[in-house]
Parts: C-alpha cells; sequence; structure tokens
C-alpha cells in the first residue's frame, strides 16, 4: 500500500515544504513543531534555479518573487583591495535554467512556506506539540490518525535523530557565521545593489546581497571561531572582536569600518556526516537533519527543498520502505558531489600566500560563461517527479 497519511517533524523550511509537496500529491500530513511560535532566526538566504522550480510547483513562487531580489551578477571580489575579480551573470538565470534566482529573508520563506500551509486542507500544523514516539502513539490513541511514514526535518541538532539507529551525528566545523543586516540608508557605497559579492580573504570570506523585504543588505562573514555550542543566539560581541583582529584585520579600511559599526549574530557552522538515511520501516530524515554542510555553495535550503519535493514523489508511488531505499539511492550522489564542489569553494575562498594569487589569476583569465557551465549540473537540475507534480 502507498503511503497516504504522514507525520512530520519539525516546522522549519525542510518540514513545511515536504508538507506541502505531499499535499500536491493527495498525501496528507501532521506537522509536529515544539515550539510555540514559528519565529524564525536568521538573516537571508539565496534560492538558486534548482530549488525555485521546487517551490513554483508546491504553489508558492509567485509570493516569494513579489518579494525577494533577484541578483544580475555572483561577483568575486579582493576583501583586501575591493576589486572585483571575476563575476557569473545570474540575470539571465531565467533563460538558461529555465528558473529565477532570488535572494531574500529567511524569516519570509518561513512566513510564506506557514501560510500555505494553513490554507492546506491536508496539512495539518501543530504548534507546541512534541513528536517522540510516545507522543506520536498517544495522539493516535486520542483519534488522530496513525501515520505511514514519520520524516525527520528538525534541523542540525535534530531530536529526532536518535530513531534511526547508525544514523550520523553533528559536527561542529571549527567555523562561524557572523550575520548581520545593514539598513539601506547604511549600507557603503561599494556594496553593489544589483549583485551577490563574495569578498575573499585569507581564511575569511564575506558575502554581502540586497533583501527587498527587510530594505536592508545581508551580510556573513565567515572565519574559524571557537564553538559556542548548539544555538543561534549566543552572545557574539567577544567572537567578533576576536575574528576582526584574527581573520579581518588585514582587509580593506572600508570593510573594517563597516565591521566596526555592527553587532552581529554568531551561528556556528555545525555539519552532518555520513551515516544511515532511514530505518528501513517508517522514518527518514531530510535537510540538515540528514546532510548539514558548510554554506560554501549557498544550498543548504535548496537542498532541503529538493528532498521534500523528491520524497513526496517517491511517497507517492510506493510504500515507505521501499520509497526511502529509492530516495536514498537517487539523492546520496547528488548530495556527495555537492559536498565535493562545497569543499572546493571552502578552499578557493579562503585560499593563503601563492595560492590565493593562483586563484586570482586563474578566475581572472576564466570567462564568466566557463564559470557559469560549471553551475548547469547544480542549478539545472530536475528534480525527481518535477514532471509530473
Amino acid at each position: 500500500m502507498t503511503v497516504q497519511h504522514v507525520a512530520i517533524i519539525g516546522a522549519g523550511v525542510a518540514g513545511l515544504n515536504v508538507a506541502l509537496a505531499l499535499a500536491r500529491r493527495g498525501i496528507s500530513s501532521d506537522i509536529f513543531e515544539q515550539a510555540e511560535a514559528l519565529n524564525e532566526v536568521g538573516a537571508g538566504l539565496q534560492i538558486s534555479p534548482n530549488a525555485a522550480r521546487c517551490l513554483e510547483r508546491v504553489g508558492v513562487l509567485s509570493r516569494l518573487e513579489s518579494q525577494w531580489r533577484e541578483p544580475r551578477e555572483i561577483t568575486l571580489a579582493s576583501g583586501v583591495s575591493l576589486r572585483r575579480i571575476t563575476g557569473l551573470p545570474m540575470s539571465e538565470a531565467r533563460a538558461r535554467w529555465n528558473a529565477p534566482y532570488g535572494v531574500l529573508h529567511r524569516a519570509t520563506l518561513q512566513t510564506v512556506l506557514a501560510q500555505a500551509v494553513a490554507e492546506e486542507p491536508l496539512a495539518n500544523l501543530k504548534l507546541g506539540a512534541r513528536a517522540t514516539s510516545r507522543d506520536i502513539a498517544a495522539r493516535v490513541a486520542d483519534g488522530g490518525r496513525k501515520p505511514d511514514a514519520i520524516i525527520c526535518a528538525d534541523g542540525v541538532w535534530s531530536a529526532s535523530r536518535g530513531r534511526i539507529d547508525g544514523s550520523a551525528t553533528a559536527r561542529f566545523s571549527g567555523n562561524i557565521a557572523w550575520r548581520f543586516v545593514v539598513s539601506s540608508e547604511d549600507t557603503p557605497a561599494f556594496l553593489n545593489r544589483e549583485h551577490i559579492t563574495a569578498f575573499m580573504g585569507p581564511s575569511a570570506h564575506l558575502v554581502a546581497y540586497p533583501l527587498r523585504d527587510v530594505s536592508g543588505f545581508n551580510l556573513v562573514a565567515i572565519a574559524a571561531g571557537a564553538n559556542p555550542g548548539e544555538t543561534w543566539d549566543g552572545n557574539a560581541d567577544h567572537s567578533w572582536q576576536v575574528a576582526r583582529e584574527k581573520h579581518f584585520g588585514g582587509w580593506n579600511g572600508a570593510l573594517k569600518r563597516l565591521f566596526s559599526k555592527v553587532s552581529p549574530a554568531a551561528w556556528p557552522l555545525y555539519e552532518v556526516g555520513d551515516g544511515r538515511w532511514h530505518n528501513g520501516a517508517d522514518t527518514i530524515m531530510i535537510g540538515d537533519a540528514l546532510h548539514a554542510m558548510m554554506p560554501f555553495s549557498a544550498q543548504g535550503a535548496a537542498m532541503a527543498i529538493e528532498d521534500g519535493f523528491e520524497l513526496a514523489a517517491f511517497l507517492a508511488e510506493m510504500p515507505a520502505p521501499t520509497a526511502f531505499a529509492a530516495f536514498e539511492a537517487h539523492r546520496r550522489p547528488r548530495l556527495e558531489r555537492l559536498k565535493k564542489r562545497t569543499g572546493l569553494n571552502r578552499f578557493a575562498y579562503h585560499a593563503r600566500g601563492p595560492f590565493r594569487l593562483g586563484r586570482d589569476a586563474v578566475l581572472t583569465m576564466r570567462s564568466p560563461d566557463s564559470l557559469v557551465r560549471e553551475l548547469d549540473w547544480l542549478y539545472g537540475y530536475e528534480a525527481y517527479g518535477l514532471q509530473q507534480a
């Protein structure tokens, strides 16, 4: 028997999106979120064409397009001199990959997904609700519907990961992302309002892009730092001061002046290694709970969105155990390739000494089109079930 009803643990981007993807295929779901309200933390994120196509099929892309910006270019620049090294044209995203490339605040994406879930009769969001095995059993006994499958979508520090023996654990990468938003009136002139700009320096980099939905500029600085623990809202004053002196001390004066005026939030960057994806029966993980990785490819949200869309397609075609195995066989090669690409980007963005000089020389000589072609496998990806959705 194919799957008819699912329990989803976690109401972040992964959980809300998979609920919508399931509903589009006639599968109902209960979404268990332990928080009393969906107060999404964070700053900006990027939605690349591979994810935008999935969002279009679940019915939310048009709502997002009215609130996001579509950058004309992804610019790679020097954090020391501010010199533009090269750029990847993103204004051609719709023509090249048949979908847009957008940037927006994380809270906007979650709000739009939550609104769509609230309008969907087949999706039932339960706030302030835990979802242990005992909790789910109690809800079924109290008149709730027994799930045919359980999807763990509760993020990198997943509490439900323990339902799967042999699953991987989250580990601190040794790096911190300091995130902050600068208002439009305080945005320095050297930040291009039409571009995503990655400023690269020895052992550190900074990504900056405009956010239409909050009328400001999103900035994320990434470098090595001490682990503040499993928290998104820890005090960042000391770690930021250390990073400014140790990793950004040799950067351009204009950037250092900007850094001195902000009080960012520190996000410890955790990774999830290789392990079991599901229990072979009724429970599977998706999103950061399954494969959290460093943000050097800006694909965290996109992979969670792809996960949900493809898992829903498999669950609509076959029983849960078979669907889980098919999903893993289909997804694992893509995620492994992305992890390798992310590792390469990490090395390139934080290159030092002769490696940094060689990187700049190679990037300067290569044509923008050749750089964009290397992203066709990533941005041009057609998710499983896209043609049937």
